[in-house]
């Protein structure tokens, strides 16, 4: 089914001998009913034209950063925010090389690195470039930017060899990109809510009882659910994050008011309480600042659990509730346990005992534990892809 009709494309050729199929690229989007707009490097000139690309396209061809004719309009931003989805096809191993460290030297790099869309890669290169260890370790800094990678393939080279490199044949890639949408659309009626970071239990106007939680793994989830196309809500306790474009962010402090505030936003689709929510605070908060003593005496109270009541709501309780568990020891245990408790769908795990993963660490290792199957291990990768493995799971669920 067409998804492509009316979709804003972004292609950009890179200079590579397979520069030829994007031509037919073109004429398969072109087909479709999409929008296309075109970018050539000063190399991918040696190896398509400007004017059988303008042929195809219908459109000015894009090949200068800075252009005298255009001096006011500022291609590489207004190019980034037009565009749907940026496609580059042919991306060549300087391309890749250049977009892994940041680099902006042209008008397709430049626009790039001044995007905030998706962007979609498909490589082609002889197969020893292809297999060079900085080549693979640029590939995964991109994958782990969140660039999408099609390909390449397994076949012929036109240098003669045979091997991986080959560029992904045009239809596979328009099949892939018009696949991307469809799953788009499919998941826009979904709404979801995540709870992220750590809540303030005040003892009293200055002081405050917390955790080391960074919030990094469920402002990931939230990231990740809204370039699936979900409805997104995150509810945060106090970070040092950026807020996410297109996320809904409601800010608390204490987990009461994370309580209320996830009450309010029932019902979702699916939740993820990923916040690491203070299980007590002080049951007689100082108005004024607590005087140094020697000793001092807290009367702790158990605040509400948000996961177990919003999991055994009668009437607004969500499709999938997924808690999360931090354990230090017997994470198995724990966590079964944990999910009996509340009464979730999924608990995901993690030992916050090692220091390489977890809190305040780029990198996470989880086990997922499901209410009606076996459990499965997400092996130690950056937050970001293990919120995406989260996320590609929660949409097979609900879908």
């Amino acid at each position: 089914m067409n998804k492509l009709e009316g979709k804003k494309i972004l292609l950009i050729i890179c200079g590579g001998i397979a520069a030829y199929k994007s031509l037919e690229i073109i004429r398969l989007f072109k087909k479709s009913g999409a929008n296309l707009k075109t970018v050539l490097t000063q190399s991918a000139t040696k190896f398509v034209t400007p004017l059988s690309v303008t042929s195809l396209s219908q459109e000015k061809v894009y090949t200068d950063l800075f252009n005298h004719e255009n001096e006011t309009e500022m291609d590489h931003i207004s190019l980034s925010r037009w565009s749907d989805l940026i496609l580059i096809a042919p991306a060549t191993a300087n391309t890749i090389s250049k977009l892994s460290y940041g680099m902006a030297d042209d008008l397709a790099s430049t626009l790039v690195l001044a995007s905030n869309k998706k962007v979609f890669l498909a490589p082609a290169m002889n197969v020893r470039m292809w297999q060079h260890a900085s080549n693979q370790e640029n590939i995964n800094k991109l994958k782990n930017f969140g660039y999408n990678i099609i390909g390449p393939e397994i076949g012929d080279m036109a240098c003669g060899e045979y091997g991986e490199g080959k560029m992904t044949e045009p239809e596979n890639i328009f099949n892939y990109i018009n696949e991307y949408f469809r799953h788009l659309e499919r998941n826009n009626g979904f709404k979801a809510l995540v709870t992220a970071g750590p809540t303030h239990e005040y003892i009293d106007p200055v002081r405050f009882i917390s955790n080391k939680s960074s919030g990094k793994q469920g402002y990931e989830i939230a990231k990740s659910l809204k370039n699936n196309g979900f409805e997104t809500t995150l509810i945060s306790g106090p970070t040092n994050l950026d807020p996410i474009d297109g996320v809904n962010l409601i800010k608390i402090n204490s987990a009461e008011e994370m309580f209320h505030k996830s009450l309010q936003c029932l019902p979702v689709d699916v939740a993820v309480f990923s916040a690491a929510v203070g299980d007590y605070k002080i049951k007689n908060k100082e108005k004024e600042k607590i005087k140094k003593k020697e000793n001092i005496d807290l009367t702790l109270e158990k605040n509400v659990d948000i996961l177990k009541h919003i999991s055994n709501h009668n009437s607004l309780r969500p499709k999938l509730v997924v808690g999360f568990s931090a354990e230090t020891n017997e994470l198995r245990k724990n966590s079964l346990n944990k999910l009996s408790d509340k009464n979730c769908d999924w608990i995901i795990a993690n030992d916050v005992s090692n220091s390489e993963i977890g809190f305040n660490s780029e990198f996470n290792k989880v086990s997922i534990f499901y209410k009606n199957k076996s459990e499965e291990i997400i092996p130690k990768m950056k937050k970001s892809n293990i919120a995406k493995e989260i996320v590609n799971r929660i949409v097979s669920e609900l879908n």
